[in-house]
């Protein structure tokens, strides 16, 4: 007679005898690879929009992402040809290029200046072409970098707004080309922003916000200007074309300041609140680095050199420029105290 007892015991034997089962595999992430286009689905116009742009970012990607592993296994080469072609991308993010473009230099460099045999990827919507391979690189045009650093100083309005300029110190500095929708705002009787940097030849639309009046006028030479009385929600525009600081007031509202700051260079920017600025698309070279403020009674000046993978560069402005007796009509003469002003 069997029993329950035995029923379990030739069970037990059973699964002791029997070989253990083979431990699952582990799972590969999967990953989509290089070839393109992506399996996206689509159905409507919107939906082949998405896909293209997918598409070009999954591009972005790949090339960033083999580029880096082949720097990594020091695969000058192969590293230099992944980021050469996402150089090539048309509209490349410029925070992307900025980033890459130091790596792309040195990788190639690294690599003898021979190109990859390794073809790049490419997209049926945006074809990537690989570098042509040379014996010796081509100079095609100067490579550029970006400068940053920080101003400090500005006295009582501190380094927010200062403006900071390139000039040459080994060639003749470039002449800028003029800028488009430049806006200074009247509203709440101030100039907003109020400095305003633009190279020379530009011009610039004062637009009055406020529900009254302005007449925007400027006594600096070789600046000076005068856009007469002009009522809310109409603007009148001002062409700059000296290089050099121009003082904006008001004829009506003697509160009212702001500036306009002339640069002769296409290389220059403006500090944030903080001090720091950012000038991109700078060649490498020597330079003398300019900053003003409308604190100081001079612009503050430095030599500095900027290399292949960009440079830092700090600069201190003044904050002893000297308040005016008064501030002056269009006419240049003390104005009467009165309601308004």
């Amino acid at each position: 007679m069997v029993t329950a007892m035995t029923v379990h015991a030739l069970a037990l034997a059973a699964l002791l005898a029997a070989k253990p089962a083979p431990a699952p595999a582990a799972q590969k992430p999967v990953w989509l690879g290089d070839e393109l286009p992506l399996p996206l689905a689509v159905r409507t116009p919107d939906d082949l929009a998405y896909k293209a742009l997918t598409e070009r970012q999954y591009l972005t990607f790949n090339l960033l992402a083999e580029a880096k592993l082949a720097w990594d296994n020091g695969d000058w080469s192969k590293a230099a040809a992944r980021w050469e072609a996402l150089l090539k991308l048309p509209d490349l993010s410029p925070k992307i290029a900025e980033g890459v473009r130091p790596f792309a230099i040195e990788a190639r460099k690294r690599a003898g200046g021979a190109a990859s045999t390794t073809a790049p990827l490419a997209t049926a919507s945006e074809p990537v072409i690989p570098p042509t391979p040379v014996e010796k690189p081509e100079h095609t045009g100067p490579v550029t970098v970006t400068l940053r650093g920080t101003v400090t100083g500005g006295g009582a309005f501190g380094p927010g707004g200062a403006v900071v300029w390139l000039e040459r110190r080994d060639g003749k500095t470039p002449a800028p080309k003029p800028a488009k929708n430049k806006v200074i705002v009247q509203r709440n009787k101030a100039f907003i922003p109020r400095v305003l940097a633009v190279p020379a030849g530009t011009t610039v639309d004062f637009r009055n916000d406020d529900d009254l009046y302005h007449d925007v006028f400027s006594l600096s030479k070789p600046n000076a200007f005068d856009l007469g009385l002009y009522k809310s929600g109409a603007a009148r525009s001002q062409k700059f074309d000296s290089p050099g600081p121009v003082s904006l007031l008001c004829n009506i509202h003697a509160s009212m300041q702001g500036w306009v700051y002339v640069v002769n260079s296409p290389w220059y920017a403006q500090a944030d609140g903080n001090g720091s600025y950012s000038i991109r698309g700078v060649p490498r070279g020597e330079y003398v680095l300019h900053a003003w403020s409308e604190s100081a009674s001079k612009p503050t000046e430095q030599n500095i050199k900027v290399g292949e993978l960009g440079a830092v560069a700090n600069i201190e402005v003044g904050g002893d420029a000297s308040k005016p007796a008064f501030v002056p009509d269009k006419y240049g003469k003390s104005r009467q105290v009165q309601l308004g002003y």
